[in-house]
């Protein structure tokens, strides 16, 4: 059998997800992707499935809602002024809207309410709480170091 995926480990893979049937992202018709375990190219729950992994294994996981992207937080909601938007006028429900936190990094956050001036802002992932399929097949693994 071959070593299992390692934190650290550089690997190209195939990989399908789906939400309740629909497809979310598919690389199995295109080219594969590739990146490093543990540098936070994809969310640790679903790269804690991948350590279970070796080269040339082909697995489907069916995780519960929540177990990919974790649960729905209320708290993660908020409403904001209209004039905060550079483009308010051309807000619509269900766009995506970026926001850089103070230290550099990239936040997004879904329309979900215009009211008058007001703008609802939701910032949990787009699959926070809903049961999701992540379907993989371990095609090249690069160790990393230990």
């Amino acid at each position: 059998m071959s070593t299992p995926l390692r934190l650290g480990d550089r690997v190209t893979l195939h990989y399908r997800l789906t939400c309740n049937g629909e497809p979310v992202v598919d690389t199995f018709a295109d080219a594969p992707e590739t990146f490093t375990l543990g540098h936070s190219d994809i969310d640790p729950r679903l790269e804690s499935l991948l350590l279970q992994l070796a080269v040339g294994e082909h697995r489907v996981f069916d995780l519960e809602p929540g177990a990919a992207f974790g649960s729905r937080d209320e708290q993660l909601l908020h409403t904001l002024p209209r004039a905060d938007f550079p483009d308010a006028d051309d807000l619509a429900l269900g766009d995506q809207v970026p926001f850089t936190l103070p230290n550099g990094q990239a936040l997004y956050g879904v329309v979900r309410a215009l009211d008058g001036d007001q703008v609802r802002v939701d910032f949990n992932h787009p699959l926070a709480g809903l049961p999701v399929t992540f379907e993989v097949e371990v095609l090249q693994r690069v160790a990393g170091d230990a």
